[in-house]
Parts: structure tokens; C-alpha cells; sequence
């Protein structure tokens, strides 16, 4: 614009040229005026290498490592894990076919978290981010020396092109959240990149949302016309520090750690990434990868069976130390895991219907007889946290409750009763008072029972409930269910399908009931419209239920809107209120660690961090334990 501006004046002669500069002042004068006008409206400029939604951050712009990380541990060697049936793709971001596992391990994002923090993002691909007080946009500065896997950059472009490719092809769900929050991605500079978000939307977490991104290299999908939503055997490229080394279809994946990775002497790259390969072994079931890891066949168990953890773990490894047999601390909320109803199907849009169901479940006699003991019961979608709601509301809930019920949202009962737990049982399998409360509710939904002790609508429809299940050592505690709505007079039944007709059916939302988890967070946002929002719900992959309700919709609203901690808490508390007595899932377990079994060569951090087990991330392999178990021919 100045040289422009320059040549003017040049040949226009003195007087126009006095006039063109007035012009020009003024012009410039305005702009400044308008752009501190805004600066006013949006409040100062943050400048910052993280953002904490309402604490503070604990790491240092120059911090050398994580705090729970060993940044002595040595590098080299394997580390295997197993996998349950199949796998016919690398793209872990479409809903079409069954993808590898950890194959979005390819793949960084501008913002990391840690495991010992809640709600803190720091600067990863990015060296600081910029953005104003009301947070209406945000402006990224990448590192320079980020490269993709194949050595070429990563720049602004790739996280623009990578917004757009999940905006085009990503889930629905997604699509359908990320298109609301965002206005858009604009590119500054080569490195600078500036998101703008669309107004009147909570802007609390959106900053961290389009950080969380993982990002794409735009030249490998131009050059391969590769799409995000295809099932495809060739992984995208990423910039993280590992890449596929090989696979066997359905056998096996190993990943090898880059030789040539950007980030390893990265502050969050320290004492990480220590294996020198991360291997999957695939099994059929549960059963067959118990009996493969006996046998060697991998090297790292996560048991989440607790009669195999009881009664199995008595093999001659565990015995003679060659492999660890423990049990871990766990500070993570619970996994939501529980069996989910669909509320596509008409005879479960009767919440009569589905609390008779939920009340034949009986987990007091399946933890005693089938856990040994080992679990605590699931009543929260935000169980083993302080974001669970308790007894009846508080006055801050009933606060947020009582327009909703105003508007005829909610029931006035919202108000004033306790949370819904899961129905508790006697020490029977049968619990007889459940057992006459189901019958009344299904008799007065209009199921009564015919001469052949079945239960049948007005239309003569038989209440069938079919439980889909993929899991051989899931029919121990199916089936004893079923049994139980079979005396409730409902034809149920388990019906067990391979993993590829499991992922089919589920997304294609063609079952009764099957088990979920709905795994919530302790900051939660808009993200909580993937799992229980109205929009994109008969589709979404999350929504396994397909929950559609209003009310729901507003509290989503509430919490995203919310300021401050407490107001987030009391906005969650009331939300999760109103979703447990929803009754669209029947909650099951959880316990508070991990039980674990593993070749004696590994180590990891003592005290381990509080949110993350992270046996692939910051664990190693101790050379000296690993010596003498190949010397005594353990190896």
C-alpha cells in the first residue's frame, strides 16, 4: 500500500498530494481508532504458552519435563498389548469400518494436557497462542521446526486444510458441534493461524477445542484424494513420534517409534515415548488372549475381568516373578459403562418400560457371586468425582432446575426428590420386591401377561429385549439378567455377534440393548452435545441411546455457559440430575485401580500421576531386568 500511495503523490503534484495524505491520515487515524475500539470491547490481549479453564497453570512457559515423568528412563525395547477380533482400517476418524488399534497414534495436536492437572492445555505444536478476554478468537504461533513423519513441515496451513477435512467429512456428530463453535480458520502467516468463533456461543473451552485437533498433512491428502470418512488400509501421515512399522490383518499391528521425530527433546517429549515399538496382538476373545498371554504372547495386561483376575493368575510366570501381578492407583472418574437402551425402539419410549428393565438388573448379587467382590456400583454419569449429583438438590440446582421446570421441561419431582441410583438388591439372584415393582410398572405401560406368561400389548406385540453382546465372558453376567426378565414374563435374549457385525449393528443403532460407556470429563463443555444432544442423535456414535430431550438440550447450554467452577459444578450436578432419570441406561461398575499383569522388565514412575495409568507413554523397560530374564532363558 505504501509504494502504491508513494507513486500517487510523485505525479499527482504538491496540492493533491497534500490533500491525498490528509486522506491517508485520516484513513490510518480511523483504522487505529477502530482496532482499539475493539481492543476495548474485547478487553487485553493474552499472550501465553497455556490456557486453564479455571485454575491456574502449574507448568512454566521453561519448564524442562513433566513432574511425573522419569527424564533418565532409558530407551529401546518393546512393549505388547492385546486387542479383541478384527480390524479392516487405518483411519481411526470414520464411522465406516472397524479401525486398528492406536491408530490415531500418528497424529498431534497445537494443545497437550497433562495427567496431573484438570482443565490446563499447553502449547504443543504451537509456541504461544493469543486471543482476547470475551475469547471471540484465537490466534495460534507454530513452532518452526514441527515436522510431518515424511520431514516436510507442518504449518498453518495443514491445521486450516485439517479443520476444514472434519468439518467436510468428519463424524456427524462432530460436524454438527464444531460448525456451531467456529466462524473461521483464517492463515496469517505461514506459522500464525487465527480461529474465530461464531458469537452468542459459550466460548469457555473453545479455545482448547479447536486446539485439541489432531492434525493432517494437507499434501499426502491432496496427493492421495485420500477422505477422512473412507475405511483405507494406508494410515494419513502425522507429526507424532511413532509411524506404522507393519501389520498382519486381523493378527497383529507394530508401530516403531520416528528415529527422525521433531519433538523428542521436547519438554512434554522427556521421558516419554520410551519403547522402541508399541506391538497389538489380536485376539478372538477374552478368553484366547488370557491363554496367549500365559503364554508369552504379549507383554502387558490390563485385566478387566475379575473372575480371570480372582481365580486365574496362578500360572507359573506370575509365580516365579517373571511377570508382575498388582494392583495400581486409579484417581479417574468412572467409565460411565453400563447396558444402554435404544431409544429408537417404541417399546423403550415408555420410561415405565425401561425402569421395569433396569430393576431386573442386580448387581449386588453378580458382585458378590460373579466380581468377587471387586466393584462398587455406577449410579453418577460422573461417579468417583465431585461433578456427581448427591441426595436431593441443592438450592443452586434447584435454581437452574426450576426453569426448566416452569417451561414444562421437567417434572416439579426434579426438585425436590434425590438423584436416581441403580435399583438396589437382595443377596438372591431373583430379587422378588423388584421383581413385583417391574410387573406393576409393565402392567400399567399396558404389557400384561398372557397364558403363555409372556407380555403383550394391546396390539398383541410380545415385549422382546435383545441384548447384544460381543464378548464370550460377558455372558456370565448377561445371561443371569436375562434369566430375570424372562421371570418378568419379557422374551430376552443375548444375542453374540464377531466384532465387525458388532461395530455394523451398533452404528447402524439396529439393537435393543448392548453395553457403552459414556466416558464424561471434569470440565465438561459443548462436547457433552456428542453424547446426550438432540442434533445428529439417530446417528451419532456417541449417543448410543439416542437420547432426544430439550431439557437436556438447555442444561448442555448451562454448563458451557458456566463462568466459574462452581457454577460449571452446580450446572453438571443438575444436568446429571436429569439424565439419570432419564432411565436410558442401566449403570453397571467400576472400581478405583487398575489391575495389572505384566512382564517384569517394565517400570514407570512412583508416584504414578493421578489421571493416567500411561504404561505406552511414560513407562520403560529396565536393561538390567531384562538381561537376566534373557539369560535365564525367560525371554
Amino acid at each position: 500500500m505504501r509504494p502504491k500511495q508513494a507513486h500517487a503523490i510523485a505525479v499527482a503534484g504538491e496540492q493533491q498530494a497534500h490533500s491525498s495524505f490528509a486522506k491517508f491520515v485520516a484513513a490510518a487515524l480511523m483504522s487505529v481508532a477502530l482496532v482499539w475500539a475493539g481492543l476495548a470491547k474485547a478487553g487485553e490481549i493474552t499472550k501465553t504458552h497455556g490456557i486453564s479453564t479455571f485454575g491456574t497453570l502449574k507448568y512454566a512457559q521453561d519448564f524442562a519435563h513433566l513432574d511425573y515423568v522419569n527424564p533418565d528412563a532409558p530407551k529401546g525395547g518393546e512393549i505388547s498389548i492385546w486387542a479383541q477380533g478384527t480390524f479392516d482400517s487405518m483411519n481411526p476418524y470414520s464411522t465406516k469400518g472397524r479401525s486398528g488399534g492406536l491408530a490415531t497414534v500418528f497424529f498431534e495436536s497445537l494443545l497437550t494436557g497433562t495427567a496431573d492437572e484438570i482443565g490446563s492445555s499447553y502449547c504443543f505444536l504451537c509456541t504461544t497462542m493469543e486471543f482476547p478476554e470475551n475469547k471471540d478468537w484465537v490466534i495460534f504461533n507454530i513452532r518452526d521446526d514441527v515436522t510431518f513423519s515424511d520431514g516436510s513441515p507442518l504449518t498453518a496451513e495443514d491445521v486450516k486444510f485439517t479443520y476444514e477435512l472434519f468439518l467436510e467429512q468428519g463424524l456427524p456428530s462432530y460436524r454438527a458441534v464444531l460448525g456451531q463453535q467456529v466462524e473461521s480458520a483464517q492463515v496469517l502467516e505461514p506459522n500464525r493461524l487465527k480461529f474465530t468463533f461464531k458469537p452468542d456461543v459459550p466460548k469457555r473451552d473453545l479455545i482448547e477445542n479447536v486446539g485439541g485437533l489432531p492434525i493432517f498433512s494437507k499434501a499426502w491428502f491432496q496427493s492421495t484424494g485420500a477422505q477422512l470418512d473412507e475405511s483405507r488400509m494406508e494410515p494419513a501421515i502425522g507429526s507424532g513420534a511413532y509411524v506404522l512399522d507393519s501389520f498382519d490383518a486381523n493378527a497383529r499391528i507394530v508401530y516403531r517409534r520416528n528415529p527422525d521425530y521433531w519433538g523428542v527433546d521436547h519438554p512434554f517429549s522427556v521421558g516419554a515415548n520410551n519403547f522402541d515399538t508399541i506391538r497389538i496382538e489380536y485376539f478372538g476373545d477374552s478368553v484366547a488372549a488370557f491363554e496367549g498371554f500365559k503364554a508369552g504372547a504379549y507383554s502387558f495386561r490390563l485385566e478387566n475381568f475379575s473372575k480371570t483376575w480372582a481365580t486365574q493368575y496362578d500360572f507359573p510366570a506370575i509365580k516365579d516373578g517373571t511377570y508382575f501381578k498388582g494392583k495400581l492407583p486409579d484417581g479417574n472418574m468412572a467409565t460411565g459403562q453400563s447396558f444402554v437402551f435404544n431409544l429408537l425402539r417404541p417399546k423403550f419410549q415408555d420410561i415405565r418400560v425401561r425402569k421395569a428393565i433396569a430393576l431386573m438388573f442386580n448387581f449386588e448379587w453378580s458382585n458378590e457371586s460373579l466380581f468377587f467382590g471387586l466393584y462398587a456400583r455406577i449410579n453418577s454419569f460422573w461417579e468417583n468425582s465431585d461433578l456427581a449429583a448427591v441426595g436431593v438438590p441443592t438450592p443452586q440446582e434447584v435454581a437452574v432446575l426450576r426453569p426448566l421446570v416452569e417451561d414444562g421441561l421437567l417434572p416439579e419431582s426434579i426438585l425436590t426428590e434425590s438423584a436416581i441410583d441403580g435399583p438396589v438388591s437382595s443377596a438372591r439372584q431373583l430379587d422378588r420386591r423388584n421383581l413385583r415393582t417391574a410387573s406393576a410398572l409393565l402392567d400399567e405401560a399396558g404389557w400384561l401377561v398372557g397364558d403363555d406368561g409372556k407380555r403383550r400389548n394391546d396390539a398383541g406385540e410380545v415385549l422382546s429385549v435383545e441384548f447384544l453382546g460381543v464378548s464370550p465372558s460377558f455372558d456370565r453376567i448377561v445371561n443371569p439378567y436375562v434369566a430375570n426378565l424372562v421371570s418378568l414374563g419379557i422374551d430376552a435374549k443375548l444375542t453374540r455377534v464377531d466384532s465387525a457385525q458388532y461395530t455394523a449393528r451398533t452404528r447402524a443403532k439396529d439393537f435393543d440393548m448392548t453395553n457403552d460407556s459414556f466416558s464424561m470429563n471434569q470440565e465438561p463443555g459443548l462436547s457433552l452435545k456428542q453424547y446426550f444432544g438432540s442434533e445428529g442423535a439417530a446417528k451419532s456414535v456417541f449417543n448410543s441411546a439416542s437420547l432426544q430431550d430439550p431439557a437436556v438440550d438447555r442444561l448442555i447450554q448451562v454448563v458451557a455457559r458456566a463462568e466459574t467452577k462452581e457454577d460449571m459444578h452446580i450446572a453438571v450436578k443438575a444436568l446429571d440430575r436429569v439424565l439419570r432419570a432419564q432411565v436410558f441406561w442401566v449403570p453397571q461398575w467400576y472400581k478405583n485401580v487398575h489391575t495389572v499383569s505384566y512382564l517384569n522388565i517394565y517400570e514407570h514412575p512412583d508416584p504414578l500421576p493421578p489421571f493416567a495409568l500411561g504404561y505406552l507413554d511414560f513407562w520403560w523397560i529396565n536393561p538390567e531386568k531384562e538381561a537376566a530374564l534373557k539369560a535365564a532363558g525367560k525371554l
